[in-house]
């Protein structure tokens, strides 16, 4: 019964994403074109091989390989990967915050 207690599609309470919506961020990772480069759980990405895979992100210890995965991490690196890892290829491409809350709201989400 213990093992099944950590078995839930939820994300730990450490990755819940205030105030982030995973519908929108569903819907603003397909208008980004996130997945022509991520395979992304739940989204077309046939041939997203130039980023690496992203799922089971809330469960992850880092992002990017090069910051500890905290909700607010994340958003950040949405917002500007440059700014955090300058030497990454992942672009800036304007995300606002709320677009970047609800987009790490689906991607801790997803499976």
């Amino acid at each position: 019964m213990l093992l099944l207690a950590g078995c839930s599609a939820e994300p730990p309470s450490t990755m819940r994403i205030e105030g982030g919506d995973a519908q929108a961020g569903k819907q603003a990772i397909a208008r980004y074109g996130c997945t022509s480069c991520h395979a992304i759980p739940g989204l077309s990405s046939y041939g997203a091989n130039v980023g690496p895979p992203l799922a089971n992100m809330g469960a992850r210890a880092y992002v990017a390989g090069v910051v500890a995965n905290t909700p607010e991490n994340l958003v950040r690196w949405l917002q500007d990967p440059p700014a955090i890892a300058p030497r990454t290829a992942m672009p800036r491409l304007g995300i606002t915050e709320r677009e970047a809350r609800d987009m790490a709201a689906y991607l801790v989400k997803a499976p």
